[in-house]
């Protein structure tokens, strides 16, 4: 066992006197060490619930013949840290919750680990440290939170968000806007529409690293903790036979979780994140590739915000491995891929049948065609640009308009909601990228607002900053490269004209080359807005959004 190294032979005599203060017998030294991490804390409402989880995977793992062992990693609520410096602070965390699991594990030894996740940045960062660790690892997310209901329909968040931008608008009361907030997040759980959690929770079943309902499974519901037991007990068969993340995180799980996500209509936070848990895992993702899987796969599902569905209407009918089935019907999946049931993908999802073609469309009968997010290029977006396409309106997927240019998320809040802005303009909110934010903060806010305002299908968004899973509308993320390393956004002026064209994958501002290169010549690097602390470390490395925002250690000049 790895942890024969602290706790076996004489030289580990001092290691077994310090297991001894833990109140650990002989009996479960001698037994696997199993690491649980615990993202539990009282301060994110997909988290609030994890203790219940935790201790269910506990039952697991013991009754499988492990020692389960608990130590915690962090997590960010986005909704609460949304429109201010706390939103900084959120993408950051992924990389710091690697960081931390990694050095938790390889520092007591683990034989092997269940993650216990559940919101936007925890998921990548523990599905990382899976793949930097690699013992066997098994997910158990915490589940989505239930729909709210309001005048008789279901809501989520993004609802609420979009409410305060009809209130500003006039269009909605005071009244109304209580009503909206004491009714749209009914329970625990994440988030209840196919945002970045639930986006990351149904990917991290895709790529074979969850078992099934890991992604759907809401989290109130009994089958939730039925489930963590089984994930406890599931991590002693890995163990046993040696299965370990790398075997199942290959090239093939990435492309089989881009097919997914593009069939679902996944957060464009995704587009961030399988890159990075990629590159952990050894795998080079092109994210150019996105367009050549979205050429070829249907997107089967409009789940909030893009269409009225939550994600207990997936849950019921059938889940992902449902969907996965649908997919299988045109051979879209590598369905030799291992997982950790220990059977294939193939195996899995054989006999997952769709109970609810509304929900999940037929394989021949899609919402369109092509998949639900798009990767842009142009002068605008050199690197590449992202843009949720299922849940862009028809008008918009091909649109030109005028710039209307923001150094900052506040200033374009500020314009929108005072009426500046108006049908056909394109906002720019700019120096929001990984480095220039830093942090690259999700522009939930403004897009809300625009769609509060009733110009959700006039008015277009791109930023080098990104997007919730909440968003909606022509909101173009990632631009890379960003501005503040003197990407061509860092450019545009007042007045210039943009055009987008998704159906044709291209991002392009109207002005001559040789203009942008007299205005490149005049451009000049802004001052750090961070010097101090975390963020200023991570600006100086964290790379471009179509990387992943991944860290490096900077290059010597």
């Amino acid at each position: 066992m790895k942890s024969d190294t602290v706790r076996k032979g004489t030289q580990q005599a001092p290691h077994r006197s310090l297991f001894n203060a833990l109140g650990m017998t002989k009996e479960e030294m001698d037994k696997p060490l199993v690491g649980i991490v615990s993202s539990y804390n009282e301060i994110v409402p997909g988290h609030m619930n994890l203790d219940k989880i935790v201790n269910a995977v506990k039952l697991g793992v013991a009754m499988a013949g492990g020692t389960p062992v608990v130590f915690p990693a962090i997590a960010v609520c986005d909704g609460i840290a949304m429109g201010h410096v706390g939103m900084k602070y959120s993408l950051v965390t992924r990389d710091l919750i690697a960081d931390s699991t990694e050095c938790m594990a390889l520092a007591h030894q683990f034989d092997a680990l269940v993650m216990v996740p559940n919101c936007d940045k925890n998921v990548p960062g523990l599905l990382m440290a899976a793949a930097r660790v690699n013992v066997p690892t098994v997910f158990v997310s915490g589940g989505p939170m239930l729909a709210g209901h309001v005048k008789g329909q279901k809501r989520s968040l993004s609802s609420m968000f979009e409410a305060v931008g009809s209130y500003a608008a006039g269009t909605m009361t005071e009244e109304d806007v209580k009503e909206f907030e004491c009714k749209v997040c009914p329970t625990c759980g994440s988030c209840s529409g196919m945002y970045t959690a639930n986006s990351m929770n149904c990917l991290t079943e895709v790529l074979g690293m969850g078992l099934q309902g890991n992604g759907t499974i809401p989290a109130v519901y009994s089958e939730r903790i039925k489930l963590a037991k089984h994930a406890g007990m599931k991590v002693m068969e890995m163990y046993e036979k040696n299965i370990r993340p790398r075997d199942i995180m290959t090239e093939k799980a990435f492309l089989n979780a881009l097919t997914v996500d593009m069939a679902l209509g996944c957060s464009t936070n995704s587009m961030l994140h399988l890159p990075a848990i990629a590159h952990e895992a050894g795998v080079d993702l092109n994210m150019e590739l996105v367009n050549e899987m979205s050429k070829r796969t249907p997107n089967l599902c409009h789940l909030a915000p893009a269409g009225p569905t939550y994600m207990e209407d997936l849950n019921e009918a059938g889940g992902g491995y449902a969907v996965m089935n649908e997919l299988s019907k045109k051979n879209l999946l590598n369905l030799d891929c291992m997982t950790v049931t220990g059977k294939t993908v193939g195996e899995n999802i054989k006999g997952c049948v769709n109970k609810n073609p509304e929900v999940i469309r037929p394989i021949d009968n899609p919402y369109s065609q092509t998949g639900g997010i798009a990767i842009l290029k142009g002068n605008l977006a050199p690197d590449t640009g992202v843009v949720k396409r299922s849940a862009v309106a028809p008008e918009m997927l091909v649109h030109q308009g005028p710039a209307r240019v923001f150094d900052c998320e506040e200033d374009a809040i500020a314009a929108i909601k005072g009426g500046k802005i108006v049908a056909g303009d394109v906002v720019v909110i700019r120096y929001e990228g990984p480095k220039g934010g830093p942090g690259m903060r999700e522009m939930l806010n403004p897009t809300s607002a625009i769609a509060g305002m009733g110009l959700g299908s006039s008015v277009a968004l791109i930023t080098d900053g990104r997007f919730s899973g909440a968003s909606r509308g022509a909101s173009i993320g990632h631009v890379s490269p960003e501005a503040a390393v003197g990407g061509p956004i860092a450019l545009v002026e007042e007045g210039d004209i943009i055009s987008i064209d998704i159906n044709n994958n291209s991002l392009n501002v109207l002005v001559s080359d040789e203009e942008l290169a007299e205005r490149r010549k005049k451009w000049q690097p802004r001052e750090p807005k961070v010097k101090t602390g975390y963020l200023a470390r991570y600006a100086s490395m964290v790379t471009s959004g179509n990387r992943g925002a991944i860290l490096e250690i900077p290059k010597e000049k």
